[in-house]
């Protein structure tokens, strides 16, 4: 019997939970906790209290995600401001939505029109919250999805119903625990030709651009999306924005951000528990409506920004100058609308189409009947294809000035009206100018390549004779020098580096710049350029690539030919993506190895600065000086005064007192100028050692940052001194070494 009774309470208890996702009159929802969870567990409707603040709202909020995210508010703007398990959520009994504070004040009303028998609220698994005749479950009264707060979800109109005059717009919370309507809002905009809209309060803060058939024209981005499909539809009964999420298991919305003044895309990373940013609007400066003016054009990577129309110049130069752009600009001359052969077009390419308030659309015209009409009407300053799909279609003709242009990665084709006399107008002739033109090009074509055909032959006789020149017999040593490399022509070159562009540009040096280029088999190359500067003639040119040809190893760069065509001498080698091995023996670490540097630094009471910048806030300044002046103590003269290493590791492990360093060994030079000839010899073979040796990371290290000379110092004897933080040496009375400073 016990047993039965168990059953028949679990029976109960499924029942009740399969049922948790609806209201029904008989069942309202009371601010006790209790909440309406969707089937498949996604969204939670109920009442809560957004943060510090003790206010009661009823909202819908994602279920599963820890950091509470509310998508929906009904009485954003109404709150209740206690909780008690009084306020209430019912069901009229005429059908109709209703929530009831504690003391049965109506806080908020769902206002459905429609009479309904046997009324359910119900909320869905796209958490849109509905009112529906209990045995018509595709068929709603109301839904919340007319409604939207901030936040947009997958499958929920953005835009407006023309038959009702519905507007669903997004508007976002005055503050973070404010659900009530801020000054931050979007909306479908219609007019001539209808886009996308944020306002700032009153203010236009930016617009989309029109929907060109894949995308807006001011929305940077692919045309498909591996999260989401999107569309937009624009017909006599509705106008709007809708996407579908592909997968049900990503969360993705868009949201208005009240802080930032920002619609933004974000989506969910559960490996975080965090929303990720996945698209902000407006991106930048030129996104924010209308920057540059009338007529002004915005290039975010332009200085300034903001530039006037080709045939425009700036209102008022004194408030253009002091990068006011609002101003905008005007015709630069006299618009003679009407006239035969007075006006015409200029294309603009990659633009943001401009503002369509003013705006005339036809979805059936071409492109040159659009420009045909476009030239009837004197008031038409501008027209593009209305649809950009297939190739370009139908007709967009602007009206008046030209608002909120920039110039965007994936922006269209804008032909924007002026007069003929400025340069570069696409402009209408008459069939006698029409003839005068092609007889002109004809002619110009036939000039041009007669001339070509004149500078081919003399650069073919010229290369002759260069080459000639180059494998003479060297009469000196009485044999013929072959250069033994490849030879390539001047026109091969060019292709290969792109006319020799700064882009490809990878250096230079004391015999001219290096390029980088391609061949047409794709081989990558260096060329490197002779330059008129360098004082390098042909003959030294010639021995050069002789050499370069002789000294081909698996360790060198292999030189591939070389180039001599009029005042043009290059040498091309392979290229070498890792670029040359000089990065590292010659790097900023270099230095370090300069044990006369680190002894100066001691000297002078800085040993700190032996530590990388980079590494100054991480380490113990304390510890590395100790460590330094161990060191030092173990490069002494005498053996006597270096510490061995059971001494060396108490003074690492200790903070006890350190004796201080003498002047290390390898800076002591002290050789009797008396002796015989072999002592002398002897001498000078310390001394190389010595320069090998010890003097070689400085010279490393002087070639790379100078090119003075030291000056004379010594007197027959090899004898380092400190550079300005740099070693040289001399030997004999003369310097042997670049330095990167005067000798101090």
């Amino acid at each position: 019997m016990a047993i039965a009774l168990i059953c028949t309470l679990l029976l109960l208890l499924s029942q009740l939970c399969n049922a948790s996702d609806a209201i029904t009159q008989l069942k309202p929802l009371s601010d006790d906790g209790s909440t309406l969870v969707s089937k498949d567990g996604t969204f939670e409707l109920g009442f809560f209290s957004p943060r510090s603040s003790g206010n009661r709202y009823i909202g819908v909020w994602y279920k599963n995600i820890p950091v509470r995210t509310v998508v929906w508010v009904a009485n954003r703007d109404n709150p209740i401001r206690n909780k008690s398990s009084t306020n209430t959520m019912v069901i009229s009994q005429d059908g109709n939505l209703v929530l009831f504070s504690q003391n049965e004040t109506l806080v908020w009303s769902a206002n459905a029109t429609r009479k309904v028998s046997n009324p359910i609220v119900q909320l869905l698994d796209t958490g849109n919250l509905v009112i529906r005749e209990a045995n018509e479950e595709n068929v709603f009264l109301w839904q919340s999805f007319d409604f939207p707060c901030d936040t947009l979800l997958s499958g929920m109109k953005f835009g407006r119903d023309l038959r009702t005059g519905l507007n669903r717009r997004l508007t976002s919370w005055k503050t973070w625990d404010d659900p009530s309507s801020g000054d931050f809002s979007m909306e479908v905009e219609l007019g001539g030709n209808p886009d996308i809209v944020m306002w700032k309060g009153k203010v236009e803060y930016f617009r989309t651009g029109p929907y060109t058939g894949n995308m807006f024209s001011g929305v940077y981005g692919p045309t498909t999306n591996p999260l989401y499909d999107y569309k937009f539809v624009n017909n006599k009964d509705e106008v709007y924005f809708q996407y579908t999420l592909k997968n049900s298991s990503v969360i993705t919305i868009i949201v208005m951000n009240q802080t930032l003044y920002l619609r933004q895309r974000v989506t969910w990373i559960p490996e975080a528990e965090s929303w990720t940013i996945y698209q902000s609007l407006p991106r930048d400066s030129c996104d924010v409506y209308n920057t540059c003016g009338a007529n002004g054009n915005c290039v975010i990577a332009g200085s300034p920004i903001c530039q006037c129309l080709d045939g425009f110049v700036p209102k008022s130069s004194q408030q253009w100058n002091a990068m006011n752009w609002r101003q905008g600009c005007v015709r630069s001359g006299e618009w003679k609308c009407g006239v035969k052969n007075k006006d015409g077009f200029r294309k603009f390419s990659g633009m943001k189409l401009p503002d369509t308030t003013h705006s005339w659309v036809n979805g059936s015209m071409t492109l040159e009947e659009c420009k045909a009409k476009c030239l009837n009407d004197c008031s038409c300053t501008a027209y593009s294809n209305l649809d950009n799909t297939g190739g370009g279609t139908g007709c967009s003709i602007w009206v008046g000035d030209l608002y909120d242009l920039r110039v965007i990665e994936s922006g269209q084709d804008l032909y924007v009206r002026i007069a003929t006399s400025d340069a570069g107008a696409d402009v209408k002739h008459g069939k006698g100018k029409k003839v005068i033109v092609v007889v002109s090009v004809i002619a110009s074509l036939v000039f041009v390549m007669l001339l070509a055909f004149c500078i081919y032959m003399t650069k073919e006789k010229c290369q002759g004779k260069i080459k000639t020149k180059l494998r003479t017999e060297d009469k000196n040593e009485g044999r013929q020098e072959d250069l033994e490399l490849p030879f390539f022509d001047l026109a091969t070159v060019v292709t290969a580096t792109n006319n020799f562009s700064t882009e490809n540009k990878l250096g230079e040096g004391g015999f001219g710049p290096v390029y980088k280029g391609t061949l047409i088999d794709g081989q990558e190359i260096a060329i490197k350029r002779l330059s008129r500067s360098s004082g390098q003639g042909l003959k030294e040119f010639r021995n050069e690539v002789i050499l370069c040809a002789k000294l081909q190893h698996r360790n060198l760069v292999k030189v591939l030919g070389y180039c001599i065509e009029q005042e043009e001498k290059m040498l091309l080698y392979e290229y070498m993506p890792n670029k040359s091995l000089d990065l590292i023996i010659f790097g900023k670490f270099s230095r370090m190895f300069c044990f006369s540097t680190a002894w100066c630094l001691w000297k002078e009471g800085n040993p700190e600065q032996l530590v990388d910048a980079c590494l100054a806030n991480s380490c113990n300044v304390f510890e590395v000086v100790r460590c330094i002046q161990i060191g030092l103590l173990c490069l002494q003269h005498h053996p006597s005064d270096r510490p061995n290493m059971t001494q060396v590791v108490v003074m690492l492990t200790s903070e006890n007192a350190l004796p201080e360093p003498k002047e290390p060994g390898f800076l002591i030079r002290r050789v009797s100028k008396e002796g015989d000839h072999s002592s002398n010899r002897q001498t000078t073979s310390i001394n190389e050692k010595l320069l090998s040796l010890e003097v070689l990371p400085c010279i490393q290290m002087a070639y790379k940052h100078g090119v003075k000379r030291c000056r004379t110092i010594s007197n027959g004897i090899l004898f380092p001194v400190v550079c300005s933080s740099f070693c040289c040496s001399v030997v004999g009375g003369i310097p042997t070494v670049p330095c990167a400073r005067q000798c101090v």
